[in-house]
Protein backbone atom coordinates (compact mmCIF):
# COMPACT_ATOMS: atom_id res chain seq x y z
CA UNK A 1 0.00 0.00 0.00
CA UNK A 2 3.24 2.54 0.11
CA UNK A 3 2.46 4.51 -2.98
CA UNK A 4 5.63 6.74 -3.81
CA UNK A 5 5.14 10.35 -2.59
CA UNK A 6 4.23 12.72 -5.51
CA UNK A 7 6.11 15.84 -6.58
CA UNK A 8 6.95 18.11 -3.94
CA UNK A 9 4.66 21.36 -4.39
CA UNK A 10 5.11 24.59 -3.01
CA UNK A 11 2.97 26.50 -0.17
CA UNK A 12 1.67 28.66 -2.81
CA UNK A 13 0.16 25.94 -4.36
CA UNK A 14 -1.31 24.10 -1.23
CA UNK A 15 -2.90 27.75 -0.61
CA UNK A 16 -5.05 27.46 -3.56
CA UNK A 17 -6.87 25.01 -2.55
CA UNK A 18 -9.83 25.74 -0.62
CA UNK A 19 -10.83 22.79 1.86
CA UNK A 20 -13.34 23.73 4.17
CA UNK A 21 -15.95 21.33 6.49
CA UNK A 22 -19.30 20.89 5.95
CA UNK A 23 -22.00 19.26 6.99
CA UNK A 24 -24.53 16.78 4.03
CA UNK A 25 -27.71 17.56 4.32
CA UNK A 26 -29.20 15.05 1.79
CA UNK A 27 -27.53 11.86 -0.65
CA UNK A 28 -29.08 11.94 -3.97
CA UNK A 29 -28.87 9.34 -6.59
CA UNK A 30 -27.54 10.08 -9.92
CA UNK A 31 -29.82 7.79 -12.11
CA UNK A 32 -27.15 7.74 -15.51
CA UNK A 33 -24.53 6.38 -13.14
CA UNK A 34 -23.89 3.20 -11.32
CA UNK A 35 -20.85 4.69 -9.13
CA UNK A 36 -21.96 8.51 -8.30
CA UNK A 37 -23.97 9.92 -5.84
CA UNK A 38 -24.92 13.65 -5.40
CA UNK A 39 -24.23 15.21 -2.13
CA UNK A 40 -26.32 18.46 -0.89
CA UNK A 41 -23.45 20.28 1.67
CA UNK A 42 -24.18 23.37 3.87
CA UNK A 43 -21.12 25.26 4.52
CA UNK A 44 -22.80 27.78 6.28
CA UNK A 45 -23.24 31.03 4.30
CA UNK A 46 -23.80 28.86 1.10
CA UNK A 47 -24.49 25.14 -0.20
CA UNK A 48 -22.79 23.10 -2.58
CA UNK A 49 -23.43 19.93 -4.85
CA UNK A 50 -20.96 17.89 -4.58
CA UNK A 51 -20.56 14.09 -6.49
CA UNK A 52 -19.07 11.76 -5.10
CA UNK A 53 -18.43 7.83 -6.42
CA UNK A 54 -19.48 6.11 -2.89
CA UNK A 55 -22.77 4.62 -4.78
CA UNK A 56 -21.75 0.79 -4.48
CA UNK A 57 -19.23 1.63 -0.93
CA UNK A 58 -21.98 1.49 1.77
CA UNK A 59 -24.69 -0.05 1.92
CA UNK A 60 -26.96 2.53 3.42
CA UNK A 61 -25.82 6.14 2.29
CA UNK A 62 -28.15 7.77 4.19
CA UNK A 63 -26.14 7.52 7.04
CA UNK A 64 -24.19 10.22 6.04
CA UNK A 65 -26.60 12.74 6.75
CA UNK A 66 -26.01 15.33 9.16
CA UNK A 67 -21.91 14.03 9.51
CA UNK A 68 -19.64 16.27 8.51
CA UNK A 69 -16.81 16.11 6.02
CA UNK A 70 -13.92 18.22 4.20
CA UNK A 71 -14.28 19.31 1.15
CA UNK A 72 -12.38 21.05 -1.77
CA UNK A 73 -15.10 24.15 -2.34
CA UNK A 74 -12.95 25.99 -5.39
CA UNK A 75 -12.90 23.27 -7.89
CA UNK A 76 -14.47 24.54 -11.38
CA UNK A 77 -17.87 22.62 -11.39
CA UNK A 78 -17.72 19.89 -13.66
CA UNK A 79 -20.32 17.47 -15.33
CA UNK A 80 -20.76 14.29 -14.64
CA UNK A 81 -23.48 11.66 -15.83
CA UNK A 82 -25.59 15.04 -16.45
CA UNK A 83 -25.27 16.65 -12.53
CA UNK A 84 -22.74 19.39 -12.16
CA UNK A 85 -20.48 18.96 -9.34
CA UNK A 86 -19.27 22.23 -7.50
CA UNK A 87 -16.57 20.44 -5.42
CA UNK A 88 -14.96 17.29 -4.27
CA UNK A 89 -15.19 15.13 -0.60
CA UNK A 90 -12.12 14.43 1.22
CA UNK A 91 -12.03 10.86 1.67
CA UNK A 92 -9.74 8.32 2.92
CA UNK A 93 -7.71 5.18 1.52
CA UNK A 94 -9.99 5.01 -1.24
CA UNK A 95 -6.89 6.00 -4.26
CA UNK A 96 -5.40 2.42 -1.60
CA UNK A 97 -8.01 0.81 -2.54
CA UNK A 98 -9.47 0.20 0.70
CA UNK A 99 -13.95 0.55 0.47
CA UNK A 100 -15.51 2.18 1.90
CA UNK A 101 -12.99 4.74 1.90
CA UNK A 102 -13.38 6.84 5.58
CA UNK A 103 -14.95 10.52 5.42
CA UNK A 104 -11.78 12.81 6.29
CA UNK A 105 -13.83 14.44 9.38
CA UNK A 106 -13.16 16.95 11.91
CA UNK A 107 -12.74 15.47 15.58
CA UNK A 108 -15.35 17.52 17.11
CA UNK A 109 -18.15 19.60 15.87
CA UNK A 110 -17.52 22.48 14.29
CA UNK A 111 -19.16 25.45 12.60
CA UNK A 112 -20.26 24.85 8.91
CA UNK A 113 -17.67 26.55 6.53
CA UNK A 114 -14.91 26.98 8.76
CA UNK A 115 -11.36 26.67 6.03
CA UNK A 116 -8.76 23.24 7.18
CA UNK A 117 -4.79 24.45 6.84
Amino acid sequence: MSEPVKPVITFEDLNKIDIRCGTILSVDDVPRSDKVVQLTVDFGDFQRSILCGIKQERADLTGLVGRQALFVVNLAPKKISGVVSEGMLFDIGYADGIIPSALAQPEFPVPNGVRAG
